[in-house]
């Protein structure tokens, strides 16, 4: 208001000091306030209408905020690999111009669903593998339903929508083959529906969820290794992102490039080698084989 009485010098000829004063104060007050009600508002706004915010995304990587405490206490396998995930995943959107911070929110997360039933998940389990009580197709609803649950938890604690797409789209149509294959055996031969034992998609629809996917795939699988060298790790990744390739193209709709790919690859094989540096592996424990895990059973 000051500003449109300034332009009329006539209008500033009639005011006295006091006047002025007082519009001044007026205007340095609403200042305030607006910043004051922005920044208190804000959150407010961000959490009930799961906005992706800068702010809230940043907020989100606070590794003490309540639900992923929950995960580290009630799924603690789940809980370090969904971290090391993280670190991949974040590491290769760099390289593909995708949004690392999005990318590293919805690593967190991916995995919150396991919450549920987490003992039938491999990076939970001990001696004791409970997918042995039940059937082939029953294992692959238990694996499927991660993904329902896991959303489910988002919503109920205001992740942004953003955050649960990317969350939805992790396994994409993905073959949980183990399990396929587990169910042919008890036919004898019989044919067994395929699509039951596949993850009902979307695809991922963006790099961040593409990025995710592989990421998830292949850190699964960099556990079971029995030996973490430099050429070890470079194969283990060349085959399963070429696994995702074959599998009814899963990155078909992702936006990424042969050449982004090419980058992610390279990107993972230099975060896994250095995250498994200098680690030794003692005679007596390890691993006795490689589990099936570029189909989401042991990444599930």
């Amino acid at each position: 208001m000051l500003a449109f009485l300034l332009l009329d010098s006539e209008s500033i000829s009639t005011m006295d000091f006091k006047q002025i004063a007082m519009l001044v104060s007026f205007g340095m007050f609403n200042g305030i306030l607006s910043g004051i009600l922005a920044n208190g508002v804000l959150p407010y706004m961000e959490s009930v209408f799961s906005l992706a915010t800068n702010s809230r995304l940043l907020e989100l990587t606070d590794l003490s905020q309540p639900l992923l405490r929950k995960l580290a206490d009630e799924a603690p396998g789940t809980y370090q690999h969904s971290i090391a995930v993280a670190t991949m995943a974040e590491a290769a959107a760099s390289c593909v111009n995708a949004d690392p911070l999005l990318t590293k929110i919805a690593s967190y997360f991916h995995d919150i669903g396991k919450i549920k039933r987490p003992s039938y998940f491999a990076e939970n389990q001990s001696s004791e593998n409970r997918h042995d009580q039940v059937t082939p197709y029953m294992s692959s609803l238990i694996l499927i339903g991660h993904i329902r649950d896991s959303l489910d938890l988002g919503r109920e604690y205001h992740l942004p929508e953003r955050v649960l797409s990317i969350m939805s789209q992790h396994h994409g149509t993905t073959l949980i083959s183990y399990f396929f294959e587990e169910a042919k055996k008890l036919k004898d031969g019989d044919e067994v529906n395929e699509e039951r034992f596949r993850y009902p998609g979307p695809k991922p629809q963006s790099k961040e969820a593409a990025i995710l996917m592989l990421a998830d795939s292949v850190e699964a699988a960099a556990r079971t290794l029995p030996q973490h060298t430099h050429s070890k790790i470079e194969g283990l990744v060349q085959r399963i992102i070429e696994h995702k390739l074959k599998d009814e193209n899963q990155l078909d709709e992702s936006d990424l490039t042969l050449k982004d790919i090419e980058k992610i690859e390279q990107t993972f094989v230099r975060t896994l080698t250095s995250m498994y540096h200098g680690r030794v592996d003692y005679p007596g424990k390890l691993s006795n084989q490689m589990k099936a895990v570029t189909d989401g059973s042991s990444d599930q």
